[in-house]
């Protein structure tokens, strides 16, 4: 499946949830009226299998992957000691792109995965370039020094400041650095993800 071009706030009003696809600091909801559809549809009731097709696409915009990435995350999840569902957002949480972007390093996803390609980020003081790369429990993660003036990595750090941060991150301003302390439970996340679903899907 190829890169969606279209409009981000599009798709936060098909899932009827903010996909944080799109930076800015007015109020998501002040942009996006989640309660139409796009093209004026009616919010009806889906069947079992258009819930997990939703749910799907819900998780897949929201932490900027693609279909096979997404399927590969699933089978790995299943490979993994515990709940799969559980583990699957483990997995996504965990993307080096989703940790730069909780750690308020990037306005958006998207940005957080740039930033990480074009070599900007380090990992216990390595370059990693690679969005999809796995932080672990302990690990540091930092901008580097050539990088940590770029407007665009001040900025998103101004706009994290008007928010509270995850929990399972450890920040530091000050040296654009963080800890990524332990993997978040279920509980820390939207609560319209449904993991359960995903993993249910996929298994047919």
């Amino acid at each position: 499946m190829g890169k969606y071009i279209g409009s981000k706030c599009r798709l936060s009003r098909r899932e009827q949830v903010d996909l944080s696809l799109k930076s800015g600091i007015r109020l998501h909801d002040q942009k996006c009226k989640h309660s139409v559809l796009p093209g004026g549809q009616r919010i009806t009731r889906t069947s079992d299998y258009g819930e997990q097709l939703r749910k799907k696409q819900m998780i897949r915009h929201y932490y900027n992957i693609r279909e096979g990435k997404l399927r590969a995350y699933v089978k790995e999840a299943a490979r993994l000691e515990g709940a799969t569902s559980a583990n699957l957002l483990r997995l996504l949480e965990s993307r080096l792109d989703n940790v730069v972007y909780r750690m308020g390093f990037a306005c958006t996803r998207a940005e957080a995965r740039q930033l990480v390609s074009h070599g900007s980020l380090l990992v216990n003081g390595s370059k990693v370039d690679i969005p999809s790369y796995l932080v672990k429990p302990g690990d540091v993660v930092s901008v580097s020094d050539r990088s940590k003036k770029q407007l665009r990595i001040q900025a998103a750090l101004q706009l994290a400041e008007q928010s509270a941060g995850a929990s399972w991150l450890e920040i530091n301003v000050e040296e654009v650095s963080g800890i990524f302390t332990g993997y978040p439970e279920l509980d820390k996340l939207p609560p319209e993800f449904k993991p359960n679903l995903v993993v249910e899907l996929y298994s047919k």
